[in-house]
């Protein structure tokens, strides 16, 4: 930290531009030119361009929650997919992030609502089924007759275990537990697919 502040009091730019460089560094996928190029884009704009950016992280990190139901990102108690007298409430699609309901959505090929974990079980990270919403989700299958649970963890080692995971702890209820497709996508070539697709591609093979 010290070389840090060190580093920021000495930059020729002067230390406001420094510590704004040394934010935008901190950027996932953003490295120290990267952030050099968007901090001189903020001094160059207008101020009013410039506030309108600094209200819009302000304005996100005031007003957007967890919903109460499922735990996606809203700015309302419960979110508007939760809402939606059109979507299939006995049918809960389980997945990591919010950002995985934006992907599904996308597709516009399921009509179910979420449940929104908050990560997945990784032991080597310190990360336990007790800081997911795993019991929630036990809560809602067990009091909102919920009739099937579609397992969409990512396809890794931990959100696999996350999968399985859950699976163990609902074997006793009455829910139909499934799992996202994998393998070989549309209008691909074998030729090009890597070994786990073709694994994954095997071991779900169905009936012609």
């Amino acid at each position: 930290m010290a070389a840090r502040n060190q580093a920021t009091s000495d930059h020729p730019y002067g230390p406001s531009v420094a510590r704004l460089i040394d934010e935008f560094a901190r950027l996932p996928g953003i490295g120290r030119k990267s952030a050099e190029r968007l901090a001189n884009y903020i001094l160059s704009c207008s101020g009013a361009d410039a506030n309108g950016f600094a209200d819009a992280v302000r304005d996100v990190k005031t007003n957007v929650k967890r919903c109460t139901v499922c735990f996606n990102l809203t700015e309302s108690d419960i979110c508007r997919l939760c809402c939606d007298p059109r979507r299939d409430r006995h049918v809960v699609c389980v997945v990591e992030q919010p950002k995985d309901v934006v992907a599904l959505e996308s597709s516009g090929a399921f009509q179910g609502v979420y449940h929104v974990l908050g990560g997945r079980i990784a032991p080597l990270e310190g990360i336990g089924p007790e800081d997911l919403t795993i019991n929630q989700l036990v809560r809602r299958i067990r009091n909102d007759g919920i009739t099937e649970l579609v397992m969409a963890t990512n396809p890794t080692v931990d959100g696999d275990g996350t999968a399985l995971f859950i699976t163990n702890l609902l074997q006793n209820d009455d829910v139909t537990i499934t799992r996202l497709a994998r393998g070989i996508a549309s209008g691909s070539v074998l030729e090009f697919a890597n070994c786990e697709m073709l694994a994954d591609a095997l071991r779900g093979r169905q009936k012609f």
